[in-house]
């Protein structure tokens, strides 16, 4: 599934995007499956088939260290992907709302999307679900 969703990106924006390493991949999901500590999460949707349509994935922020003016906030960064021909059927809504129940359930207090700007349908999507800006990151390339 990331992989397929990377082609996706990869159409929207070639300079941004990347197809990951499929054993980058298999090895990062095995070891979240396995992670005892629970510290990040995995969850996926399944069609009547029994094939995966779906998945989101909530990573846990690090405290930030004791010398930044930054308060600790208990927060993660979450992914959601749902196969094209399974979209608009309400598995991505269910799958939100399952990492958050996820995520609240574990004492995380704020999810971030980082969404690219020109991912309009991801923009839209979690807009619809009460995410809004969270600030501004700016960039500068220095090569």
């Amino acid at each position: 599934m990331r992989l397929a969703n990377a082609e996706a990106h990869l159409a929207l924006d070639a300079a941004t995007y990347r197809v990951p390493q499929g054993d980058a991949v298999a090895r990062h999901f095995a070891a979240m499956l396995t992670d005892e500590a629970g510290r990040d999460g995995v969850l996926v949707a399944e069609g009547h088939d029994g094939q995966v349509v779906g998945m989101v994935e909530v990573l846990r922020h690090s405290d930030p260290p004791d010398h930044q003016i930054l308060r600790p906030e208990p927060s993660a960064q979450v992914h959601t992907v749902v196969l094209p021909g399974a979209r608009g059927l309400g598995v991505g809504s269910a799958l939100i709302a399952a990492a958050e129940r996820w995520a609240s359930d574990r004492g995380i207090t704020y999810l971030l999307a980082g969404i690219y700007h020109r991912n309009v349908d991801a923009v839209r999507f979690y807009s619809r679900h009460g995410y809004s800006d969270a600030g501004l990151s700016l960039g500068k390339s220095v090569d």
